[in-house]
């Protein structure tokens, strides 16, 4: 370990040893005192930062590391305790159903008509050119039949003729399906 600037320099295997003493106990004590395990894992890497500062803690007896330790990891339990009332905390769940008020916009909703536009369009991929054609011009372009008639070199009636058979071959499929 390179000493950095402002920092004592501690012997490593100390440390190490210091960490597989009294590591458990500390995560125990912290555990209790903080909100989440995440929590706890930042102030044990607090406390072991806070012992790299305090070289003298190496000439001192077991129990009174161990005091030493529980108080420094006590103190940044109550800085995390502060940190977390200056924070505002909210729960995810609120801020869905704040963000998504509207239930089509929720992510579940916009999940599920994703689902059945895929699906659709893997129906409409297996219809003939014609057939596709007639559709997209109906429902993406918003066409009337007297246009689409046209756009296609059709009679009107041939294209309501087409468009019904195609709606009803779909809505077959679909029903298969389920």
């Amino acid at each position: 370990m390179q000493p950095q600037a402002g920092l004592p320099t501690y012997d490593d295997a100390a440390l190490a040893e210091l960490y597989r003493r009294h590591v458990y106990a500390l995560l125990s004590f912290i555990r209790r005192h903080v909100f989440t395990r995440e929590d706890a894992e930042d102030v044990l890497l607090e406390v072991f930062l806070a012992v790299l500062e305090h070289d003298s803690l190496a000439n001192v007896s077991d129990g009174e590391q161990l005091a030493w330790l529980r108080r420094v990891a006590y103190n940044k339990c109550v800085d995390v305790y502060r940190r977390a009332r200056r924070q505002r905390i909210v729960s995810l769940e609120s801020v869905t159903e704040a963000l998504y008020e509207d239930e089509e916009r929720a992510p579940e909703q916009v999940a599920l008509r994703s689902e059945e536009h895929a699906l659709l369009r893997a129906h409409l991929a297996h219809l003939p050119h014609q057939q596709q054609a007639a559709l997209c011009l109906r429902f993406a372009e918003g066409l009337r039949c007297e246009e689409i008639a046209r756009r296609l070199n059709k009679s009107e009636g041939a294209v309501r003729m087409l468009l019904s058979r195609t709606l009803n071959f779909l809505r077959e499929t679909y029903e298969k399906q389920e």
